[in-house]
Formats: structure tokens, sequence, C-alpha cells
């Protein structure tokens, strides 16, 4: 998709992506820290558990976060949004026909 958004929604993903980035790893981090603390697999096993989550979030992390330009930021803050990593508030401040592009893009369950 290649929809550019208005310069002032691009200064709006320029300030939210590193919010969003972040409670995306704090997410990240409380899986790892939920099977850090189960003793009821061995440590082998919860090694393999958190190598698997750390794989996940990497390519999660490529998807919604890597490479952001202007040319990307739709698609940029419908995967992020999709994930739940902007809330409301933030979202309000896109223009309304970028926040409609968004929601079309999510679809009616969104």
């Amino acid at each position: 998709m290649a929809h550019t958004i208005a310069e002032a929604d691009w200064k709006v993903l320029r300030r939210l992506h590193p919010l969003a980035l972040e409670r995306f790893c704090e997410r990240v981090l409380a899986e790892i820290e939920q099977v850090t603390k189960s003793r009821m697999q061995s440590a082998h096993q919860r090694y393999v558990d958190i190598y698997r989550i750390v794989e996940q979030g990497d390519r999660d992390i490529a998807r919604l976060f890597n490479d952001p330009k202007r040319s990307l930021a739709l698609t940029m803050l419908t995967g992020i949004r999709s994930e739940g990593l902007l809330t409301d508030d933030e979202l309000s401040a896109l223009s309304p026909e970028t926040r409609s592009a968004i929601e079309m893009l999510l679809g009616p369950s969104a």
C-alpha cells in the first residue's frame, strides 16, 4: 500500500512511534518474565520458549516498526493499532482521514 499521509499525521506518528515500540517491548519482556518464573518446565524448555518469544518479537518489530517513512506510515499505523499499541487518545491526534483509513484497513471487527 502506497498511500502518503498528511504531514501533520506523519509528525504524530514520529512522536508515537517510540511510545508504541516501548509498549511492544514491555509486552514481550512481560511474556519472557512469565516463562522465566515458571518452574513447571525444565530450564532448557524455558530457554527454548524464551528464544521463540524473542524470535517472534523480532519479526513483529520488523513488521511494525522498521523503516519508518511517510509512504509506509498508514501501514505502520494500522499494524501498531491492530496490536493494541496506540490508545484511543493517541489515535484521536490523527486526522479524520487517516483514522478512517486505519479503521477501513482494520475492518469491522476493530
